[in-house]
C-alpha cells in the first residue's frame, strides 16, 4: 500500500496554503461547536515516521479551535505501572468525555508498531492485538465517538534531509534523537509493520487515511479536511437514526 501513495503531492502557492488552511480550520471551529451540541466525542490518532510532520500538524489542527474542547496526549513508553494492566487501559482513561476532542500524538498502534519491532511484546501479544484494536475502537463508534486515523508518510531520504536539517539547527536539535536514528537503521522492519497495521485495522467505522507528508503545506491542510469529512459524515450517520 505505502509504495502507491503519490509522495509528490503539493501545495506550491503560499498564498493559497494560508487561505485552504484558514477555510479549514473555520469549519473545523464550527465543527467544534456541533461536537458539543450533539454531545459527540472525537478521537484523533496521529501515527507516522519520525520527522514526518505530526507535531507541525497538530499545532495547525488545533490552532483556530477552542482550547477548553479538546487535549492533545503525547504518548511514550508505558510506566511501570501501567505494565502492569492492559496496554489499553492507559488509554481508556484518556478517552475523552462527550463534546470534546482528544488528539493522540502516537497511541494504542505502538502494541503493532514500536513494540513489535523492538520486540517488546511477543509475537503472540502483538498479533492478537489487532483484533484487540478493532474491538476497542468498534466500542466507540458505535457509540457517541468518532475516531480519526492519520498515518503520516514520508520516503526514507525525506526523512534523512530532515534529520540532517534538525541537526543542524540549534532550535530543533531537540526534536532529533539516538531512538530516531535507532529507528531508522530499521526502517524496512517498520514498514512491514506499518503494511500490516493498515491492512488489519482499516475498517469502514474507523479507516486508516494516508497523509502524503512529503510537502508540509499539503500535509496540514489534508489532515484537516480528512478530519472536517470524518466528524461531517458522523453527525450525518448519528442524524439518520
Amino acid at each position: 500500500m505505502l509504495e502507491n501513495i503519490d509522495l509528490t503531492l503539493k501545495i506550491s502557492d503560499k498564498k493559497q496554503y494560508k487561505r485552504d488552511l484558514k477555510q479549514s480550520q473555520l469549519e473545523l471551529l464550527k465543527l467544534q461547536r456541533s461536537l458539543i451540541d450533539n454531545q459527540v466525542g472525537c478521537l484523533i490518532v496521529c501515527e507516522g515516521w519520525d520527522a514526518s510532520g505530526k507535531g507541525g500538524a497538530i499545532k495547525r489542527l488545533t490552532s483556530g479551535l477552542d482550547p477548553r474542547g479538546f487535549d492533545v496526549h503525547s504518548i511514550g513508553a508505558p510506566s511501570i505501572n501501567e505494565k502492569r494492566h492492559h496496554y489499553l487501559k492507559r488509554f481508556w482513561t484518556k478517552v475523552p468525555p462527550y463534546g470534546k476532542i482528544t488528539i493522540f500524538d502516537r497511541s494504542w498502534y505502538g502494541r503493532v508498531l514500536v513494540e513489535r519491532v523492538e520486540n517488546l511484546a511477543t509475537s503472540a501479544e502483538w498479533s492478537r492485538a489487532f483484533e484487540e484494536i478493532n474491538q476497542f475502537e468498534n466500542m466507540l463508534t458505535e457509540d457517541r465517538y468518532v475516531v480519526v486515523k492519520l498515518w503520516f508518510h514520508i520516503s526514507k531520504n525525506e526523512q534523512l534531509r530532515r534529520f540532517h536539517e534538525r541537526a543542524a539547527d540549534p532550535l530543533k536539535q531537540w526534536k532529533l534523537t539516538d531512538e530516531d536514528w535507532r529507528n531508522r537503521a530499521k526502517w524496512d522492519d517498520y514498514e512491514m509493520a506499518v503494511e500490516d497495521m493498515l491492512n488489519h485495522t482499516s475498517t469502514q467505522a474507523s479507516p486508516w487515511h494516508v497523509i502524503e507528508g512529503e510537502d508540509k503545506f499539503h500535509a496540514r491542510v489534508k489532515t484537516n479536511q480528512v478530519v472536517i469529512r470524518a466528524i461531517k459524515d458522523k453527525m450525518a450517520l448519528l442524524s439518520n437514526t
